[in-house]
């Protein structure tokens, strides 16, 4: 247990120099040696937890995307949910920036699908059990994935275009889209 206690401090340790990094300059001009003298562990120390600078990012947004997960059992309401990544996006909006010219387009966009993929089975359950109908199985998973993969796609278009597309607007849009549809799929489909 020791053991693992100290791994992970020693992996926090480097996310966090490679987040101070990351400010300075783009993700590309980060090295190693950097990282490992700001954090003070030596070279064998970093390649003993991570394979290079790409696998410490992957990993320092892996633990980001859980810790917004686990503060999803904390929300109700999926509105809330949308905001509170949103709010994530901007407070860590050089990293997400970083983060996309470095790794790409889907990988960043799988954080997001994994962050969002138990708060839309929660709702759809939710909506079943206050319509009293119930999806199939299949079609019930069909349908998180897609909505998952709709939240996705949206957060990553807003990313790119904040300034085309008002935060408020993007939200209320969300929203009236999943209910009404959400809604209409049960009534239909649900018993």
């Amino acid at each position: 247990m020791k053991h693992e206690v100290t791994s992970m401090n020693t992996k926090k340790s480097l996310a966090n120099s490679l987040r101070k990094a990351m400010e300075k300059k783009t993700f590309s001009k980060i090295t190693v040696s950097e990282i490992i003298t700001d954090c003070g562990v030596n070279r064998k120390t970093f390649y003993y937890h991570f394979q290079d600078i790409y696998a410490l990012l992957k990993w320092m947004l892996e633990q980001d995307a859980i810790e917004v997960v686990k503060k999803f059992d904390l929300i109700v309401d999926y509105e809330e949910a949308i905001t509170f990544v949103m709010n994530y996006v901007e407070s860590n909006d050089h990293l997400i920036n970083c983060a996309y010219d470095s790794i790409g387009h889907d990988h960043v966009k799988s954080f997001f699908y994994s962050d969002f993929i138990s708060l839309v089975a929660n709702l759809i359950s939710s909506a079943e059990d206050k319509m009293g109908k119930h999806l199939d199985e299949d079609y019930k998973r069909f349908l998180g994935k897609f909505y998952t993969e709709a939240l996705s796609g949206m957060m990553m278009d807003w990313i790119k275009d904040r300034e085309e597309w008002n935060r408020k607007r993007v939200i209320e849009y969300i929203s009236n889209t999943i209910r009404i549809s959400l809604i209409q799929t049960i009534n239909t489909y649900g018993k």
